[in-house]
């Protein structure tokens, strides 16, 4: 009996990969039914506690013999301590209220349900960060720093010309995608590094760097390299996004923004649209990252532009300008905003 290897058909490695991902999409699909039931079940148990509660006085004593009872009864399933017991009747008051957002909480992990329900306090802001985690598929440890990097607000704030350039369909997703300020501070530069050092800084973090960007972000080259007319021209940083499925080029200046980095913008665009992107993807997005920007300078610079372009600035420290935090779109606008791009 020969030992030889089976001789494969030509279209063999087309079906390996299809049934890979036929696999890979049950198993989510499986991961998604576990976990969208335990959520239900803990929603339950917050339901059910809130409703014996009424009327009653329950202490920490009864709580705690629940959690007791619960232990014993199932000492194979986890989660019925009574501080979790707590987060379960919080969990159901927090979220009772909104039709909106009751499903949607089961749609992502129970741990990642705790972190915004603990830290995050607007109903608003509460909404923006299920539906990313849910969209994007946040881990934990990125959905926290979101969170510390006030990824909400910043999104929000974002100076883009998305509205007139882009595709409904894209629109929302990208004005999200891109924010107002990135938060650099796993950088340890100087308060005079120039733009090669931050580069250099960056590709050095590049896990931590396309974690600020946002997590959707894959890194395609520093310095990229386009050729028009036999002369060279450098692109600082390209990223590509997943779930836009477009370039995305990145300018990095480490002093004001100047009307005239739109123009250079453009340019690098247009090339990459001409020369790089593949079939089937999207529009090349530019971001210019600045130390500082003046916002009516950068929204008439902005004005007549015909490639998506977002401004943005960056810092080494968390934090949002005081003189933004009252910027914010309106109520209406934000649930707008969040429906149209998750």
């Amino acid at each position: 009996m020969s030992d030889a290897p089976a001789k494969l058909p030509g279209d063999y490695a087309a079906l390996l990969v299809e049934i890979k991902e036929r696999v890979r999409s049950a198993q989510l699909a499986a991961f998604r039914a576990v976990n969208k039931g335990l959520v239900g079940l803990y929603w339950d148990i917050g339901l059910m506690i809130v409703e014996r509660q009424a009327g009653e006085t329950w202490g920490k004593a009864i709580v705690q013999q629940l959690a007791g009872d619960l232990q014993r009864e199932f000492p194979d399933v986890g989660g019925f301590s009574a501080s979790n017991l707590w987060r379960m009747k919080g969990f159901y008051e927090a979220y009772r209220a909104s039709g909106k957002l009751a499903p949607l909480v089961r749609e992502i992990a129970w741990s990642h349900n705790l972190i915004i329900l603990e830290r995050c306090n607007e109903p608003l802001e509460r909404e923006f960060y299920l539906r990313m985690t849910r969209k994007f598929g946040w881990s934990k440890n990125v959905l926290i720093h979101q969170i510390e990097n006030q990824t909400y607000e910043k999104s929000l704030l974002g100076q883009t010309n998305f509205d007139k350039v882009l595709t409904p369909e894209l629109r929302a997703q990208a004005k999200l995608a891109v924010r107002d300020e990135y938060s650099f501070d796993f950088l340890e530069l100087s308060a005079k590094h120039s733009e090669r050092e931050l580069e250099r800084a960056l590709i050095a973090r590049i896990e931590h760097f396309l974690r600020a960007m946002g997590g959707m972000f894959a890194f395609v080259g520093s310095q990229f390299r386009l050729e028009v007319e036999g002369k060279e021209y450098f692109i600082d940083l390209l990223l590509f996004h997943r779930r836009l499925k477009c370039l995305v080029a990145i300018e990095l200046k480490i002093g004001e923004f100047e009307p005239e980095f739109i123009g250079k913008m453009q340019f690098y665009l247009t090339a990459l649209d001409k020369q790089v992107r593949e079939e089937g993807e999207n529009p090349a997005i530019g971001i210019i990252l600045c130390k500082e920007k003046k916002r009516t300078v950068v929204e008439y610079a902005l004005a007549p532009v015909n490639k998506p372009i977002g401004v943005a600035t960056y810092q080494i420290v968390k934090r949002l300008p005081k003189a933004l935090k009252g910027q914010l779109p309106s109520p209406e606008q934000i649930v707008k905003l969040l429906e149209e791009g998750v």
